[in-house]
């Protein structure tokens, strides 16, 4: 096939490197894409904003599959223009991508649903906010409503960071200020046609930038697949991926196919397991990063068929995905001072012995080439590399992760030492 995927970042080479590593011969595109994912795709200098011209991209190179990797060009309706002009597209359109794109929209939802999620207060005024406080006690969870770049979340227990935060994005409109939820999280993602779910494998991701969940929160700074420690309240990884199936996705997807907006796509469940159940805390309608980079490594089933029969209203016809016995790790490399204020424009020295590792690949996530020539690449964001390794478990996965990493240069760079070190454990 030939397959454009729209996107820059981590999460897209993890996609577009599983697309490579099936037997089929895909001719892949990606849009911008970075310096990493140039070694794996032909770049397309578009914006992944404009519908048009993607779709125009999309006809004039026959392209059979257009994947789209973030969330605002979803939340933009990217989707739904390819979808009028007869392009399939894997990724939902603008309606049902406010289940991401609106905090308040996707609790709705929820609620008509029936899906367990922590109580939430819609607030519009720094008065409603402090009143939600007091109704909801500490610590004081306060999300903004809409795209935040991952920055709109907080959960403290100091009232006037909480209030601080919530006010910031006041002038913007309403945030939630929601239940605190005491319990692991899991990440857990879901193929849709609209109709049809089938879920993929667990992953637990690292939100915090320091080792011991120490410092700010970040996008995610590692993550692992799959999660042995579910089988001790549930049985067996199956036996959860099938309660949460039944709860959450599909009475989610049912419930926007009855409103008239289908979700095709990738639904993300974020979840938390209290002493109380399974909670939902958040929704996205992408895959996630950096869960995807130990996902798609585990998966045996070719991608290109799940995405592709996801886009085309047949995901019935598909069994469920098949993944390896093998485990997965990986570990964040990030620019001096992310998340608050990332240096970029440093050069990156060792990627190739780093590779040689053996079962890691290196995952491009805010790469460039830089103006001089020689070779080396340039951080252009935060987080800048993902290195992900696979092993027969989690001590073998790790010790290879932190190897290669070790092996990479990048002036200030900072990672955390202590990914799935407990599982490990």
């Amino acid at each position: 096939m030939k397959i454009l995927v729209l996107g820059s970042g981590a999460r897209e080479h993890a996609i577009i490197l599983s697309l490579r590593s099936e037997e089929a011969d895909h001719e892949i595109f990606a849009a911008p894409g970075n310096a990493g994912i140039a070694q794996d795709a032909t770049l397309a200098d578009l914006d992944q904003l404009d519908g048009a011209a993607i779709a125009g991209y999309a006809n004039e190179h026959g392209i059979d599959l257009v994947v789209v990797g973030p969330e605002a060009p979803l939340v933009a309706g990217v989707a739904d223009v390819l979808r009028e002009r007869g392009i399939p597209v894997f990724g939902p359109g603008r309606a049902a991508a406010q289940l991401e794109g609106s905090k308040a929209f996707a609790k709705r939802i929820m609620d008509a649903a029936g899906v367990p999620t922590g109580r939430a207060v819609r607030a519009a005024t720094t008065a409603e906010v402090e009143a939600a406080f007091d109704e909801l006690g500490a610590p004081h969870v306060v999300k903004a409503d809409g795209l935040a770049a991952g920055k709109g979340v907080i959960v403290t227990a100091d009232r006037d960071e909480a209030l601080a935060h919530a006010e910031h994005y006041l002038p913007s409109g309403p945030v939630l200020v929601e239940e605190f939820l005491t319990g692991p999280e899991v990440s857990l993602f879901f193929l849709s046609d609209g109709d049809t779910v089938r879920a993929l494998s667990p992953a637990q991701d690292f939100k915090r930038a320091l080792d011991g969940d120490g410092g700010p929160n970040t996008g995610g700074m590692g993550a692992y697949s799959p999660l042995p420690w579910l089988a001790d309240d549930f049985g067996s990884v199956e036996a959860f991926v099938a309660e949460v199936t039944e709860s959450v996705a599909v009475p989610v997807v049912r419930q926007l196919d009855a409103e008239g907006t289908p979700f095709i796509g990738l639904l993300y469940a974020g979840l938390i397991l209290t002493p109380a159940g399974v909670r939902v805390i958040e929704f996205n309608a992408r895959f996630g990063d950096p869960e995807t980079q130990v996902v798609l490594p585990r998966l045996r089933t070719p991608l290109s068929r799940l995405l592709l029969a996801a886009a085309s209203g047949t995901l019935e016809d598909e069994p469920q995905p098949e993944f390896s016995s093998d485990v997965a790790i990986t570990v964040v490399l990030a620019s001096e001072g992310y998340p608050e204020a990332p240096q970029t424009g440093r050069m990156i020295e060792g990627l190739a012995d780093a590779a040689s590792v053996d079962g890691v690949s290196i995952v491009h996530a805010a790469t460039g080439a830089p103006d001089a020539p020689g070779g080396s690449l340039i951080a252009t964001g935060g987080r800048v590399l993902n290195v992900v390794a696979t092993g027969s478990d989690f001590a073998d996965a790790r010790a290879r992760a932190y190897e290669a990493i070790g092996r990479i240069s990048l002036d200030g760079a900072h990672y955390r030492h202590d990914i799935a070190a407990r599982v490990a454990e």
